[in-house]
């Protein structure tokens, strides 16, 4: 017999929170490792497997339930980023699935949509995605070399023509015009980069500032490895 019990809704109305700080809230699910079907075929290699996908409740523009082709882009470079982090051969035919989940997206983000800038804040947003799985990965116990990070450094044009400058972890909607971006996932300990996405034109006059924006996201992507390292060793400690 179905329960026809009344359920009260709110007294007043109701309306969408708007927050006055800009937040970027991800969630990450992991699960690994796992055996992978029967039908497929043997792999000596772990198989990873990335899936980016904003809530439809994240961004103030509502999103639809099936990936288009942004998140599948951020899924690609995603799943690049994370497998020159694993040690795939010590689980052979298992698999490791990653899902990430923009639950709240950044207020700032509209603006850049409303400005033409989107493309541009998609950097951040693969930069969260990187360092989150890479926290999960690393929480759930599947061997890595090291921890890998993301970091994005962007050349803006200067104030009054002046001559352009770089900044980390720039905001769309804080500047006149971005003339390039660079987002790069990096393993501190080895020095290397697993995925590096530099967007945009650059001057070809100077040659050096290919080198010099790619060396600036690095840099960010320090700052955050740190932060990741001692939220998980309070996880351990904790623990």
């Amino acid at each position: 017999m179905a329960d026809r019990r009344r359920i009260n809704g709110p007294g007043g109305i109701t309306v969408a929170p708007v927050y006055e700080a800009d937040e970027f809230v991800v969630s990450t699910r992991t699960r690994a490792p796992n055996g992978i079907r029967a039908q497929s075929p043997f792999s000596p290699h772990m198989v990873l497997s990335t899936h980016v996908k904003y809530a439809p409740f994240a961004t103030r523009q509502r999103r639809g339930y099936l990936r288009d082709s942004t998140e599948r882009d951020l899924s690609t470079h995603l799943e690049a980023a994370l497998r020159g982090a694993l040690i795939a051969d010590r689980w052979p035919k298992s698999g490791v699935d990653v899902v990430v989940t923009i639950i709240e997206g950044d207020q700032a983000r509209q603006v850049a949509v409303e400005q033409g800038s989107e493309e541009w804040d998609m950097m951040n947003v693969l930069s969260g995605c990187i360092t989150v799985a890479a926290a999960a990965l690393a929480d759930a116990g599947i061997d890595c070399v090291d921890t890998v990070s993301g970091g994005v450094a962007a050349l803006v044009s200067g104030a009054d023509n002046d001559e352009p400058i770089m900044v980390l972890d720039p905001v769309p909607s804080e500047h006149s015009q971005i003339l390039a971006a660079c987002c790069v996932a990096y393993l501190p300990s080895r020095d290397e980069i697993t995925n590096l996405w530099l967007k945009g034109s650059l001057p070809s006059s100077d040659a050096s500032l290919h080198r010099d924006l790619v060396a600036r996201a690095v840099h960010a992507s320090k700052g955050a490895n740190l932060a990741v390292a001692a939220s998980l060793k309070e996880s351990v400690i904790v623990g």
